[in-house]
């Protein structure tokens, strides 16, 4: 089994710094019913959302020439 390293801070209210072995990201948003928009050091841009049920949403972009 590999060992993996991921951590994640609240800053602010409503603002993360996720931290792993080979990024770092920040998620702002995320209320109750809001979307989470996260930013990574990589350039992957991810917006998600949770929905009722067993349902979940996500888009992922990439920017950059990564």
């Amino acid at each position: 089994m590999p060992i993996t390293f991921r951590k994640s801070f609240r800053i602010l209210p409503g603002v993360r710094l996720n931290i792993n072995k080979h990024s770092w990201s920040i998620t702002t948003g995320g209320g109750k019913h809001g979307p989470r928009h996260t930013s990574s050091s990589t350039g992957r841009r991810t917006t998600s959302m949770d929905l009722p049920g067993p349902f979940g949403w996500r888009k992922t972009t990439r920017r950059g020439g990564h």
